[in-house]
């Protein structure tokens, strides 16, 4: 680590201002974990391009002697001495009163000469005054949060009352408590003040980056949100910001590294006021519609945050939670701060996985961001009024409109938390991470659509997106080892089709995806059928007024279609690089498809679309060929623009030779070349002619993935969604098993891929063993399957190895 080689400052006993650019990392002890980064940057990333932000620092020194000045050391000593941080009414009482006795404080005269002349040298007088703990941005303890920062002060009277108030914030309740809990007496904690000139992101945009992702701990990426105005907004959790996950390999390469662009509702912004008064000094205001609905960063602006944030991560050697603050009026992009990531860079981290699935269901209530991967019970706690925020009994959910830290005293006995606002950068979400709290926050509506008393289950179990569910909902926590797997004659791959929960997953053992499905991301992400988007201009002015809202914050809707499946692709192929993800095009029925926005326009009704216009057939479709140029679009810049050549495409339901050529020979006008770039065109195998042609399809891809569903249907005749025959449907019948068989058999013969994707492996475990000893090489399961199959496979083949030697 760079870091380490920092030049050890020493000052004079009783120096009480020093300059930033004066001190660094090893200056802790001097300025607080805050402003020594921040003067750690000016030192050695300036050079580099990273603009920080200019200014001085009051030293700790200054804190302890203004405290002995007013006589306070053993006045607050006594008065903590003997506090319950569990009696919260007595910690609140605690807590204003040492922080009156702070604020009616007197600076001793030659200390406030120092603070004087250092102020009038700053050539911008409108600065922050930002607190700096000696125990704060710990790589084991977040303090972040725990002190108060005052914005666009000016005048050296404000300036001086607001280095009381930071003075004065290292006894809130929730630091205070936060101090107790990890061991910290107050008199080990020194505290600094950090003056730096404003940047004018109030014109602007502003928001937090983390240099790898909060919830699951994947370290190739970089989460940035952002929203306008000043920070103060987005770091106390007051407007759901928009969000965008970059790909660090892509951006390394040069590559287009945008792996996800989330749209927030980014409705308030925090700008300036002509008030000289600290907390009068910033105001929330709204924000514009029409700036709503679009991104507050550029493209372009994303690949410099996330540039420097590279840049800042191999400095610190480890990975880091970052400020900016973009200049609305020059352009210039700032960082304001960089505090290690204490949450996923502190977890033990051991081979075993602690994955929580719900077993019941429940009427959804509310949903949003969630937090964490955890399920939580208990009753509801609407809190409207933050002030009634004690009568929180250990065990309830907390239903908010948003949280902040002064929350953490209680947060840290509740079963779960609810917010209307907020996004997963907040404090109040590091915290409740850091705790283990499931959370989801930015829901919009959750104290109006949860009802105060009611017993609820917050979910965080299912990727980005955690849900609220009326009651207790059952669930279970499977604790999976996955140290030193058993090596099996095949290779074990996992099903994925949310994009989301990619970056959980991808810590399951596996050699890659058998089967990602485009259909999820085609109804979740995006939602509109795609010929809607094709033909916008011609829709009835009620769906068209639908479909500019969704698609506000892209060029039109057609871009919207291709990003979005780009983003859902490139996402799954990201998490499990340079492992081989073979993504299914588009297999929706017509039924399906007609639930899109705009569907009904071009959907036809058919008797049974099981078996109708589907996969293959709608490609090549006169009616459809647009649509799937789009998605062939979409491939070719995850594999081109992106360079995420481990995305391979298999195509689904092709009935005969000639259908497959057509296929074929139309990718390659989209520019998706078989070979090319090292792409693969892999085919389902579940329509019975692929079967019983099967040499003749394998001379025009370079595999099969059987579809065990289909295939059984159709071999048998019957209608897997009919309730009268299902119980005739099992893939383990002998005239399915008969095609299996000669299938592998003949891909093994030729060298092709051969693997099978399809539900049956996952619920028969005795038909994945048959498909082992018939030599299939890929077995793609569902997640929550993958450790017990494997196990038993390797018991089972343990067994026939041992029979074979004995037998020799």
């Amino acid at each position: 680590m760079i870091i380490n080689n920092a030049l050890e400052i020493t000052l004079p006993e009783k120096q009480y201002v020093i300059n930033l650019q004066d001190i660094n990392s090893s200056s802790i002890e001097i300025v607080g974990g805050k402003n020594a980064s921040i003067g750690e940057m000016l030192q050695n990333l300036t050079q580099a391009g990273i603009k920080v932000p200019y200014g001085f620092a009051t030293t700790v020194a200054a804190y302890r002697y203004f405290l002995e000045y007013n006589s306070l050391v053993e006045k607050i000593s006594q008065k903590l001495s003997s506090l319950n941080i569990n009696d919260i009414k007595a910690l609140d009482q605690a807590s204003q009163q040492i922080r009156r006795w702070i604020n009616s404080g007197e600076f001793p005269a030659d200390l406030k000469r120092e603070i004087t002349r250092a102020y009038s040298s700053l050539d911008n007088k409108n600065v922050a005054v930002r607190s700096s703990a000696t125990a704060e941005d710990l790589p084991n303890a977040s303090f972040a949060g725990q002190q108060e920062s005052f914005l666009n002060v000016k005048g050296i009277n404000q300036v001086l009352k607001s280095i009381r108030m930071v003075y004065a914030s290292l006894f809130t309740s929730r630091a205070i408590s936060y101090r107790q809990r990890y061991g910290f007496s107050f008199q080990q904690i020194g505290i600094s003040a950090g003056i730096q000139t404003m940047v004018r992101s109030d014109k602007g945009a502003s928001g937090v980056i983390f240099t790898l992702d909060t919830e699951s701990g994947f370290d190739e990426v970089i989460i940035i949100t952002g929203s306008y105005g000043l920070g103060e907004a987005i770091v106390q959790g007051g407007v759901n910001p928009d969000e965008f996950i970059v790909y660090k390999p892509a951006l390394a390469s040069g590559k287009n590294p945008i792996l996800q662009r989330k749209l927030g509702s980014k409705k308030q912004k925090v700008i300036y006021t002509k008030s000289n008064e600290p907390r009068a000094s910033v105001k929330l205001v709204p924000v514009d519609k029409a700036d709503q609905n679009r991104f507050c960063l550029t493209d372009e602006d994303i690949a410099v945050l996330a540039k420097q944030s590279l840049q800042i991560e191999k400095h610190y050697g480890r990975a880091m939670d970052i400020e900016w603050g973009k200049d609305g009026i020059t352009g210039d992009i700032f960082i304001l701060q960089a505090r290690p990531e204490t949450v996923m860079s502190s977890m033990n981290k051991q081979n075993t996985l602690e994955r929580y699935s719900l077993i019941g269901t429940g009427k959804v209530l509310a949903k949003g961001q969630s937090i964490g991967q955890h399920i939580g019970c208990g009753k509801a706690r609407v809190i409207l009024d933050p002030k009634k925020m004690n009568t929180i009994k250990p065990g309830e959910v907390i239903v908010t409109d948003m949280t902040d830290p002064d929350w953490e005293p209680v947060m840290k006995t509740a079963a779960g938390i609810v917010t209307n606002r907020g996004g997963r950068t907040c404090h109040a979400a590091i915290v409740a991470r850091e705790l283990g709290i499931p959370a989801v926050v930015g829901c919009g509506d959750a104290t109006k659509k949860i009802k105060n008393g009611k017993e609820v289950t917050v979910s965080c179990a299912d990727g980005q997106i955690g849900y609220v569910y009326d009651g207790k909902v059952e669930y279970r926590v499977d604790k999976i080892s996955v140290q030193d797997m058993p090596k099996l004659p095949l290779n074990i791959c996992v099903n994925m089709g949310n994009p989301e929960r990619a970056f959980s997953t991808r810590f399951l053992p596996n050699k890659g995806v058998g089967l990602a499905r485009l259909e999820f991301i085609i109804s979740h992400m995006i939602g509109v059928h795609p010929n809607a988007c094709l033909e916008f201009k011609k829709l009835p002015k009620k769906l068209k007024d639908q479909i500019a809202l969704r698609t506000a914050a892209y060029e039109n809707p057609v871009e919207f279609y291709i990003e979005k499946l780009r983003e859902g692709i490139s996402m799954i192929a990201a998490a499990f690089a340079p492992e081989q993800v073979i993504f299914r095009l588009s297999d929706f029925k017509t039924n399906e498809y007609a639930n899109l926005l705009g569907g009904s326009l071009y959907e036809p009704l058919e008797e049974n679309p099981m078996i109708g216009f589907r996969g293959a057939s709608r490609y090549v479709n006169p009616e459809f060929r647009e649509s799937f140029a789009m998605e062939c679009e979409a491939f070719r810049r995850v594999r081109e623009q992106m360079g995420l050549t481990n995305a391979q495409i298999m195509i689904p339901f092709v009935r005969t030779i000639d259908e497959l050529k057509d296929v074929i020979t139309l990718m390659a006008e989209y520019g998706l070349n078989r070979g090319e770039q090292q792409l693969k065109i892999y085919m389902m195998c579940e329509v019975p002619s692929n079967a019983v042609l099967a040499e003749e399809f394998l001379a025009h891809v370079d595999g099969y993935s059987i579809g065990s569903n289909d295939l059984t249907q159709l071999v048998l005749g019957l209608d897997r969604d009919s309730s009268i025959v299902a119980n005739l449907f099992d893939e383990r019948n002998e005239a399915v098993k008969k095609l299996l068989q000669y299938v592998i058999s003949l891909c093994n013969k030729k060298g092709k891929y051969i693997g099978i994707c399809g539900q049956a492996p996952s619920d028969y475990p005795d038909f994945a063993e048959w498909l082992m000893q018939v030599g299939i090489k890929n077995i793609s399961l569902n997640p929550d399957t993958i450790i017990a199959t494997w196990l038993d496979l390797a018991e089972k083949n343990a067994k026939v190895s041992a029979s074979l030697t004995k037998t020799t």
